[in-house]
């Protein structure tokens, strides 16, 4: 690999890292598509986006933890019930097809963007302070981190793009604690679906690992930066975000189908 391609990749790092601090996604919904316009296929796309998504989470839990920030009993709860089904995603992204992976992703997008438009509709009460666990929240913590392993494991996205709205919905968390929340808990999900990838030999590792570079300083940047940003701001470059990535991932799947 040439010098010029590590410093890019370590620039995307840093760019992705910085949009994972800020949203809580993981920075895999940026790096999986950019992968793939470098002529990766999508599942080693998916497979090495996780070794940054991994990484960028890991530095910009560390920073909310020292903030005090890091709703720890719910992350870690959505990361318990996530890994096993990050394992389950991994093996069938390594046996469907690629059009029906991208498709996947586009559509994964948009039910993403109903969810934070339907949390915003119901105006349900939430609280940015970290809380403790409920009894009565335990069952959609389970589902949560369930449903976040497998499409973490299956796209390489880490989970938050689904978590943050789904804490939105039912744990009646506001978006900057969910950002956090979620960005803890991709640090144990992206490890699993990670691990069944690299037993597949899907990762491209020093690829994966500028990322990883990259996003651990753009994680620090984005963390800081999220706490002065309104949050109208913030749900408004989420939708954005979801809605670019949403139309490239339906191209990609329209091309591969022919």
């Amino acid at each position: 690999m040439q010098p010029a391609t590590w410093v890019l990749l370590i620039g995307l790092g840093i760019f992705t890292g910085s949009v994972a601090g800020l949203l809580g996604i993981g920075g895999g919904l940026l790096i999986v598509p950019i992968l793939t316009l470098a002529g990766l296929s999508l599942v080693q796309a998916t497979a090495t986006s996780l070794v940054g998504v991994f990484l960028s989470a890991v530095s910009g839990s560390i920073h909310n933890w020292r903030a005090g920030q890091l709703n720890l009993p719910y992350a870690l709860g959505l990361a318990l019930f996530g890994m096993p089904t990050a394992q389950l995603g991994a093996w069938l992204a390594d046996r469907l097809p690629e059009a029906w992976l991208a498709f996947g992703f586009a559509g994964l997008m948009l039910v993403t963007i109903y969810f934070m438009n339907l949390k915003q509709t119901l105006q349900q009460v939430a609280t940015a302070d970290p809380v403790a666990a409920s009894p009565r929240q335990i069952l959609p913590v389970i589902g949560i981190g369930l449903l976040a392993g497998l499409l973490s494991g299956l796209f390489g996205i880490g989970g938050g793009a689904v978590m943050v709205p789904l804490q939105m919905l039912f744990l009646g968390e506001v978006i900057k604690a969910a950002v956090c929340t979620s960005l803890g808990a991709i640090v144990l999900i992206s490890v699993s679906g990670l691990a069944q990838h690299a037993w597949n030999h899907n990762v491209l590792w020093i690829p994966g690992l500028c990322l990883g570079l990259g996003g651990m300083l753009g994680a620090q940047f984005g963390t800081r930066l999220l706490p002065r940003i309104p949050d109208q701001t913030v749900n408004l470059l989420f939708r954005l975000l979801l809605i670019a990535l949403s139309i490239y991932m339906m191209s990609k799947g329209i091309y591969a189908w022919r």
